[in-house]
């Protein structure tokens, strides 16, 4: 069952509940689909009113936040030690080049990399606990997060809404033959982009030709 399926047979405060707990653990350093679980349920609240985009976008934000402070403090008090923990439970997360590539963008960008890191897959993982890790200040590290979380959770909520109440609209307004024309167009450009990744395959692994004297 995908996401967005089994949010729909779900109230809406298990909904807002489910979103703040995934994101907050997420932030917390385990590897969680924060981002999938937050725009499905967005999507889902453009189609239906009882669930609310503004509570919803609150309660990712809250989520986002609380779980980036407590994974903060677990970093300050775990340090190093606390990442060869996690590469050993998670090695596809958390394995040296990807704590290495992690660390040179806290030493390079400093709070702006707890901020931008809430967009990022890997470093919304990595920022708070290792942001505690490295000692970062808290108070540079609390507004980082505290506006990152916000923009993140509270503009994906938004965009996602919107985008999903416009669809909706132009998809009722589709007619079928306009939708039998987008399926054949869509057919037909992936035969086409398949034909040429061959063609491209076969050319690559033609031997190269020998010269007599060889």
């Amino acid at each position: 069952m995908h996401v967005q399926e089994w949010l729909d047979t779900v109230p809406a405060v298990a909904v807002y509940a489910l979103v703040a707990l995934v994101i907050g653990v997420e932030s917390l350093g385990i590897p969680l689909p924060g981002e999938i679980v937050l725009v499905s349920a967005a999507l889902l609240s453009s189609q239906h009113s009882d669930i609310n985009p503004v509570v919803l976008g609150a309660c990712a934000s809250l989520g986002a936040v609380i779980g980036d402070s407590i994974g903060y403090a677990i970093g300050r008090k775990g340090g190093r030690p606390l990442l060869a923990w996690l590469a050993a439970r998670f090695p596809r997360h958390f394995s040296e080049g990807h704590v290495a590539t992690a660390e040179r963008s806290f030493e390079k960008w400093g709070m702006w990399a707890v901020f931008f890191g809430r967009f990022i897959a890997l470093l919304r993982i990595f920022a708070g606990p290792l942001a505690g890790v490295l000692r970062m200040p808290y108070w540079k590290f609390l507004i980082a997060n505290v506006l990152g979380g916000i923009i993140w959770a509270g503009g994906t909520t938004a965009v996602v809404y919107y985008v999903g109440i416009v669809a909706e609209n132009w998809l009722k307004r589709f007619s079928y033959f306009g939708l039998a024309a987008a399926v054949l167009i869509g057919v037909a450009s992936m035969l086409i982009v398949r034909r040429k990744a061959q063609k491209m395959s076969a050319e690559k692994n033609e031997p190269e030709p020998v010269n007599a004297g060889e």
